[in-house]
């Protein structure tokens, strides 16, 4: 025989256990934590009308990287909201992001400079800005030709100072 039989461990099952209840913990900690967030009131004035969103808000490193990834739908009406500051050249992409998105790229005035809709899902296509962005408001794709939102068009909210 090749293999001689291994002595069993007499907590080797409530290791495993162990292990794996800190695992799920962790996984949960760690979703919590991606999802966790601060929701705020965004509007966009168009010739047609204001439009308020409901936005999340990513500051950090981290969740500038994540965004919306992994996330299998997003609400009409919300959104969310990534500070560049200070105003600077952005470049997005739709790595593991999972629905298309309209992408609006916004000035430190609250100006919208550009737009990209519907970006593709799953695309490692760099999406840039086209100039200096403070901010890039990702809403669900189609929103921006809905409502009429176009490049000019200005954006309430504090991280433009306004509001």
């Amino acid at each position: 025989m090749l293999f001689a039989r291994l002595p069993k461990h007499p907590f080797m099952k409530s290791d495993i256990r162990a292990i794996a209840a800190a695992m799920i913990a962790w996984f949960a900690l760690a979703v919590t934590s991606a999802t966790a967030a601060e929701f705020q009131p965004l509007e966009i004035v168009t010739k047609s009308g204001v439009h308020v969103f409901t936005v999340e808000i990513a500051k950090t490193e981290q969740e500038r990287a994540t965004g919306l990834m992994y996330r299998k739908e997003l609400a009409e009406g919300r959104g969310m909201l990534f500070d560049f500051s200070p105003e600077q050249p952005v470049s997005m992409w739709m790595k593991n992001t999972f629905i298309p998105l309209d992408m609006i790229f916004i000035r430190s005035d609250g100006r919208i400079l550009r737009i990209a809709e519907n970006t593709e899902p799953h695309s490692e296509k760099i999406i840039s800005s086209g100039g200096l962005a403070k901010g890039v408001l990702e809403v669900i794709g189609g929103t921006a030709r809905k409502y009429g939102i176009q490049p000019g068009d200005r954006v309430a909210h504090p991280l433009f100072g306004t509001r």
